[in-house]
């Protein structure tokens, strides 16, 4: 089964940075593209930036510039560096293989919030 663990969230101020990390356990993240995923109270789950197997990224224009996702596929882990930070991103943030069908069963997540 595979278990996805977010970490790195927390409280700061805007303008402030943070790195997430996602680590993987059950499955090999090498052979799927992985996204980083928020959802904001009230609102649902949107897909904010993506990576390819190849290293390729993607970004939701509300991310573009701010925010970088990698990946360490030795690790088995993807990051998502987090700078100028606004408190529109306050959010819960998860990953999770990009896919056409089913991603897998999602982690907990890890809480951003952030403070005018």
């Amino acid at each position: 089964q595979v278990q996805l663990v977010e970490s790195g969230g927390g409280l700061v101020q805007s303008g402030g940075s943070l790195r997430l990390s996602c680590g993987v356990s059950g499955s090999i993240i090498s052979i799927y593209a992985m996204g980083w995923f928020r959802q904001a109270p009230g609102k649902q789950r949107e897909l904010i930036a993506g990576i390819a197997r190849g290293g390729g990224t993607t970004y939701a224009d509300s991310t573009k510039g701010r925010f970088t996702i990698s990946r360490d596929n030795a690790k088995n882990t993807v990051y998502l560096q987090m700078n100028s930070l606004k408190p529109e991103d306050t959010a819960v943030y998860y990953c999770n293989r990009i896919v056409a069908g089913t991603g897998w069963s999602w982690g907990q997540g890890t809480q951003v919030t952030v403070s005018s």
